[in-house]
């Protein structure tokens, strides 16, 4: 991975683990886990961020339901694919666990990429201004994470004229939220969704490394 595809996508997590890690899967031997972060906001809700994790990470710490970790890495994307849909599923993947710091910010992000669908401006029955943006991040081997990113008030103004291939840079946390989808014949289910809660946007000229860089194809629900 060159310099760029390490600082295009960087995060930082301070939370209480509040789900026993699972195996999901090994590359090249090296075993992968998953669980769940509480992450504390300024008010006292909290948001519940997935995160995968090394088996190398887990032997020289204890990740374990109720113990605080300070975590540096990148949010992903991949695609799981349900029936004929292809469902995007994002995931906090921890390069490293840092002794406890009280004094970093405990939820923040950057990342920087490519606009990959036209922005959706919308205002919500209060007249609070919101604009949902996909932005494409490239990672090493070809690949791309494809992260949802809301802003809100002069920055949603700001982005809804942004075009499909634009490049920036954002700044902001992870947020999870809960919705209800509904799936036809009086059914429902509750879901929980992930996106990047923008506070600061760079835009940067367009260069030719769009060309050839895959355009996301999976449903966000």
């Amino acid at each position: 991975m060159n310099y760029e595809q390490m600082n295009n996508n960087k995060l930082q997590l301070v939370g209480t683990v509040v789900k026993e890690p699972i195996y999901t899967h090994e590359v090249f031997g090296e075993g992968f886990y998953e669980t769940v972060v509480a992450v504390p906001r300024l008010s006292e809700q909290k948001d519940f961020i997935p995160i995968t994790i090394s088996d190398r990470l887990l032997v020289r710490h204890e990740v374990q339901v109720g113990n605080k970790i300070n975590l540096v890495g990148q949010f992903r994307s991949y695609n799981k694919i349900e029936g004929e849909k292809s469902k995007l599923l994002l995931t906090a993947f921890v390069r490293d666990l840092l002794p406890m710091d009280e004094t970093v910010t405990p939820n923040s992000i950057e990342i920087t990429g490519y606009i990959c669908k036209p922005p959706i401006y919308r205002t919500t029955p209060f007249k609070r201004e919101i604009c949902d943006v996909l932005i494409a991040v490239n990672r090493a081997y070809n690949k791309s994470d494809y992260i949802p990113c809301i802003m809100w008030g002069r920055n949603a103004r700001f982005v809804q004229n942004m075009k499909v291939g634009d490049k920036l840079t954002v700044v902001g946390r992870i947020q999870s939220r809960t919705y209800v989808k509904n799936l036809g014949e009086d059914k429902s289910e509750e879901r929980v969704a992930y996106e990047v809660s923008v506070s600061k946007i760079n835009p940067i000229d367009r260069d030719d490394s769009l060309d050839n860089m895959e355009i996301a194809s999976a449903e966000i629900d």
